[in-house]
């Protein structure tokens, strides 16, 4: 069984997890799509789906998009600093 059969949007308007903006109504649509996100049994799977997409708009896994490219550059750093003491 693939993930996304048992992810609880696959009930939902598709529309609510991907907002006209960051703002006013947007952020009203981006609480009710993380809402979803946080009753379902896959959001972790999905998270990870996603920050491996690469840049993407939408509620995935619980983020927005500008929240997952935060984790990413984080992950960077790390990997850089990691890579920095080893080379020492």
């Amino acid at each position: 069984m693939n993930w996304r059969d048992a992810a609880a949007c696959s009930g939902e308007d598709p529309e609510l997890f991907f907002p006209i903006s960051g703002s006013g109504l947007g952020m009203v649509q981006i609480g009710e799509a993380k809402a979803v996100c946080g009753r379902c049994p896959v959001t972790s799977r999905c998270l990870e789906w996603a920050l491996g997409a690469g840049p993407m708009e939408g509620v995935w896994g619980g983020t927005t998009e500008s929240e997952r490219r935060a984790m990413r550059g984080r992950t960077t750093r790390e990997r850089l600093g990691e890579a920095g003491r080893t080379a020492a």
